[in-house]
Order: structure tokens, then sequence, then C-alpha cells
């Protein structure tokens, strides 16, 4: 499967992920974050090509989906993943939260999403 793909299978299940917990769909949100959790396993197979790929969606319109490539991306391309997080927690909502407790453990130096 090519990158472009994969990128594109990781946010369209991050947000269909997102608008479950919305919804209040538990047991659908966790079939969609299998899903993007495992587009997610191939892009970083591919070692830095696939975090590249990935970046590109640092700038989607989506909140939660640039909230969660950010928060993967933080050792890869750190300041720009921190802007791109504390920008969505200082906007609130459902997303800011994911985005800082991330912020949160990437201080502390617990973080440990893609230890590369």
């Amino acid at each position: 499967m090519e990158l472009q793909e994969l990128v594109e299978q990781f946010a369209h299940h991050v947000a269909a992920q997102g608008d479950c917990i919305r919804d209040g769909d538990s047991r659908k949100g966790n079939k969609h974050a299998r899903k993007y959790g495992a587009a997610l396993e191939a892009l970083l197979s591919q070692g830095d090509a696939g975090r590249e790929a990935l970046s590109v969606l640092l700038e989607h319109p989506r909140a939660d989906v640039r909230g969660m490539a950010a928060s993967f991306l933080l050792r890869y391309r750190t300041e720009e993943s921190k802007a791109v997080l504390e920008a969505i927690a200082a906007e609130g909502g459902l997303a800011a939260i994911g985005a800082t407790l991330n912020l949160q453990r990437w201080a502390e130096g617990t973080w440990s999403l893609d230890p590369g």
C-alpha cells in the first residue's frame, strides 16, 4: 500500500473515531481506532519516509486529525508538532484534551508514542 493511501486511511479513521466519540458510540469508535492504529503502524514501519508522509496532516482542517498526527510526530517534528498541539489546546473542545495531555507527557519526558 502506498504511503499516501495509508495517510488517507489514518485521517479517515481518526475523524470517524472522533465522530463516534461525539455520538457516544464507543464500540464503533474503537473499531476506527484499531484501523487508524494499523495505518499508523504501517507508516511508521517505513521510517522517516512514513513520518514525512504523515506530516501533511499537521495542516488538516479537522483538529482531531491534526492533533493525532502531531502527537505521533512530536519526536520527528518537535517544534511544528508542539505548535499544532498548543493551538488545539487553546481552542478547547474534545481535541484539546488529547493535545493538552500529550504536551504534558512531552514536557514530563514520559511521552513514548514513537520512540524511533
